[in-house]
């Protein structure tokens, strides 16, 4: 329907399908750069313009306002979801929030990460912070070996850039765990 607004006057059911087939996602279609939007058939300057606009105004708009717990907004942001997602929230050192990326989604009972993709997306952002937060769709917010191990590895990675983990949290269902609150996060 979106595509519609940008190229009127045409069946833009083809055109969307092309793209989720070229980017696999609707989260990648709208976070993909305009000149890859603009390689799909069918997608013009302004259709590419319009995408990332929307999936700008989708970013800002999942971002955790200053009241709200991160907790919170990982529970609001993973809600629903069946399948393990990682997100990365970067933030300034004034706790600004600079960048929210999905890094990886998996199948319902894993996800892959890549530590060098964390690295980077926190030196792009700026940031002096970073927030982990991915579900468990068992239902079970407790956070797992392998996730406890993956934290240290990231925390590891981040500190000699003078990043801080600031935490990680376990979404399941309705609850949450904060590793930092919990006392899981080494010091």
């Amino acid at each position: 329907l979106a595509l519609f607004y940008a190229i009127p006057r045409r069946d833009t059911n083809e055109t969307a399908h092309r793209l989720l087939d070229q980017f696999g996602s609707l989260d990648r279609v709208l976070s993909a750069p305009e000149q890859e939007l603009e390689k799909v058939e069918g997608v013009g300057q302004g259709a590419a313009v319009l995408l990332r606009l929307m999936g700008s105004i989708g970013d800002r708009a999942r971002r955790p306002g200053r009241e709200e717990k991160i907790g919170a907004y990982f529970l609001r942001l993973l809600d629903g979801q069946r399948t393990e997602q990682l997100y990365q929230l970067c933030v300034d050192a004034k706790g600004k929030v600079l960048s929210c990326r999905m890094l990886s989604q998996g199948q319902s009972d894993m996800t892959v990460l890549s530590l060098r993709q964390v690295v980077e997306n926190a030196l792009l952002s700026g940031a002096s912070g970073v927030f982990l937060g991915h579900n468990h769709p068992s239902g079970v917010a407790l956070p797992s070996q392998q996730d406890l191990l993956v934290t240290r590895q990231i925390q590891e990675a981040l500190s000699p850039l003078n990043i801080r983990l600031a935490d990680h949290v376990v979404v399941a269902d309705s609850d949450y765990v904060s590793m930092a609150e919990s006392g899981l996060l080494a010091r």
